[in-house]
């Protein structure tokens, strides 16, 4: 076993209805085979993962479901020695589906006070559902800043939603207290992670296009502002052409934060050990790199997250 699985690591890119396996979906919907999900969750782009997320999101039917899918999740983690994660619950399609919110919340708060995890909470809206939409969300996440939600962000279809749309919405939900971070170049490109910056976004979940932009790469490393990189999730949709074109490489050599991550890891066939076995069998990666990016998962996290399980209790304690 490679030392660095044994490193104590933490999550912060993190879907939970993305991380249910064909195995818990065949759980929730035994009408299919888990052959025929597994089929379902090949894709090679980015709409028609989209597609994917929301065939899964659809027989999420009710707070016992959710309950399941963060179960099974914290079991993963936990045996993979992950000590904390924030992990984003798409508040945007519980509204969506037009499904209670709280009853969901509970539910999944009560699996994760359960798990040797550490875990706090990121809601996300639907950016391409506009800024009313995600502005709904925002003050859904206020309403929970002290029950176990730690920040707010944007996911979704960048080139049908804009960042400029959601400039108060993020002026509010800085204002109540939550931390903020942004789906931003993904699948299009470094000016999407201007625009987040400019939002005030903490962190960039993906960004691996500011690799086409000197300056921006400068920037991120002398603001010291990490990206919440997931290879392969950017290989699945499409976002990079190939494994070895991914630039995880070149951002980190110029100086860019880093932290590892699995996106949705269930839709993807990954896991945090796995990430970490890319990184160093395809990029090089040393052991003692992948320590320093290990720490920057506590580093960089939205609470004074530590190796060692963190007190969920300080939730609001700003870094």
């Amino acid at each position: 076993m490679p030392g660095y699985h044994e490193l104590a690591k933490a999550e912060l890119h993190l879907h939970l209805e993305g991380s249910a396996t064909p195995e818990t979906m065949h759980e929730l919907a035994p009408e299919a085979s888990i052959a025929e999900i597994r089929e379902r969750f090949r894709f090679n782009n980015f709409a028609a993962f989209l597609e994917c997320f929301k065939w899964v999101v659809e027989r999420l039917r009710g707070p016992e479901d959710y309950a399941l899918v963060t179960r099974r999740l914290l079991e993963t983690l936990a045996s993979q020695n992950v000590r904390y994660a924030e992990i984003t619950l798409s508040a945007g399609v519980v509204l969506w589906k037009k499904q209670e919110f709280g009853p969901i919340f509970e539910a999944v708060r009560g699996e994760a006070a359960q798990s040797p995890v550490g875990v706090q909470w990121n809601l996300d809206a639907i950016r391409q559902f506009g800024a009313e939409h995600a502005m709904q969300v925002a003050e859904l996440a206020a309403g929970y800043v002290d029950d176990g939600v730690v920040s707010f962000g944007i996911g979704g279809n960048e080139e049908r939603g804009p960042t400029a749309w959601f400039t108060e919405v993020y002026r509010f939900a800085r204002a109540k207290g939550l931390r903020l971070t942004a789906h931003a170049g993904e699948t299009v490109g470094p000016e999407s992670v201007w625009g987040a910056l400019r939002l005030g976004a903490e962190r960039i979940g993906h960004g691996i296009r500011a690799v086409d932009d000197p300056v921006l790469m400068r920037h991120l490393r002398d603001e010291n502002i990490p990206l919440e990189i997931c290879i392969s999730s950017n290989v699945a949709t499409g976002a990079v052409p190939s494994l070895a074109a991914h630039p995880v490489r070149r951002l980190y050599d110029v100086g860019v934060p880093i932290i590892l991550n699995t996106d949705d890891p269930g839709l993807f066939g990954t896991t945090l050990e796995k990430e970490y076995d890319l990184a160093a069998r395809e990029f090089g990666f040393s052991e003692r790199e992948l320590a320093q990016i290990a720490e920057n998962g506590f580093r960089y996290a939205f609470v004074r997250a530590t190796p060692e399980p963190p007190d969920v209790k300080k939730a609001g304690r700003r870094l």
